[in-house]
């Protein structure tokens, strides 16, 4: 069995999946398997698989109708049979020496989990976004901060196998990854770091503001309202209140609404309103949560307001 099973699923990448797929067959680290899940793509990319597959017999891949991100990743998982799982998006790229690295200091103290840094590519720069964990975690205080500070993506994370069980993203939803990850980090036990960025993430985002709305804008605030919903099933909401509480009303009212100014003024009045209206019902005395104090974000947060969503609306129109 491979001690490795990098999944990568694929979608309209022509343009940049044979940077991705010369990153992971180049890596000084051999013993993979590369699960390449075509989800469906009208693109060429099919014409490109083969040919790596063909040299590489490391990869294995695979064919299937289309479902969306979550989906092709779930497709993988099922068939994975590493030890260990790493993902990585087919316009996206590592370092060779990333999975090695990454590998090493998973076996140093039997991490579920290690984690790197990222380093974002723009058309005219890099940025080293940091995981944000700046130490090795193993108790689950650590964990409770490590859910505070962790870089929320599915990808520069190495993952124990066991850990994702029957664990899958949600499929059919936009931002899977946030939901995803934050219903595993209560059964981690621990979770190693390495500061280096090892994940090379390319932004594709053109930026531009649009009055055309993608409904799917609103996965936010649904998968936020899940998220709160499974850690009341599993019976993990008391222990991990303080921490979900700070998680939720975060990405509403900074990640959500700064994704959602990009839209008309009428369309973004809705967003806030939404928002706003989510907040209060779910966690109505949020700005007591210990980790407000803490954040940077804390103050914006704790006094976001109609007005405050004002300017941050302005403020991205400005741009």
């Amino acid at each position: 069995m491979p001690k490795i099973s990098v999944i990568i699923p694929v979608y309209k990448v022509e343009e940049y999946i044979e940077k991705c797929l010369d990153s992971v067959i180049n890596q000084t680290f051999k013993d993979i398997e590369i699960l390449v899940v075509n989800d469906g793509s009208p693109a060429n990319e099919q014409k490109i698989i083969d040919k790596y597959a063909n040299k590489d017999k490391r990869i294995i891949p695979f064919i299937k109708e289309n479902g969306g991100l979550s989906d092709a990743r779930n497709y993988g998982l099922d068939r994975a049979k590493g030890d260990y799982i790493f993902f990585i998006d087919s316009d996206d790229s590592i370092t060779e020496d990333t999975l090695e690295k990454m590998y090493n200091k998973a076996l140093e103290n039997k991490f579920d989990m290690v984690v790197c840094d990222v380093d974002c590519i723009y058309p005219d720069r890099n940025e080293v976004v940091c995981s944000l964990i700046t130490e090795d975690i193993f108790d689950v205080e650590g964990v409770k901060k490590a859910m505070i500070d962790i870089y929320p993506t599915a990808w520069n994370k190495l993952y124990k196998r066991s850990l994702l069980k029957k664990e899958r993203f949600k499929k059919g939803v936009w931002f899977e990854d946030v939901e995803f990850l934050y219903r595993i980090l209560p059964y981690t036990k621990n979770i190693g770091c390495v500061k280096e960025p090892f994940y090379k993430y390319l932004q594709r985002q053109s930026g531009s503001i649009t009055s055309s709305v993608d409904p799917r804008i609103y996965h936010y605030i649904d998968n936020m309202n899940g998220l709160v919903e499974y850690y009341k099933k599993k019976k993990l909401y008391d222990e991990f209140l303080p921490e979900l509480e700070y998680v939720y009303v975060r990405y509403i009212y900074a990640t959500f609404i700064k994704t959602a100014a990009r839209f008309d003024k009428s369309e973004y009045k809705k967003a806030v309103d939404m928002a706003i209206e989510n907040v209060t019902k779910t966690f109505p005395n949020y700005r007591k949560n210990k980790y407000m104090k803490q954040s940077k974000k804390g103050i914006y947060l704790k006094h976001f307001n109609r007005f405050i969503a004002n300017f941050v609306y302005m403020a991205k129109h400005k741009k």
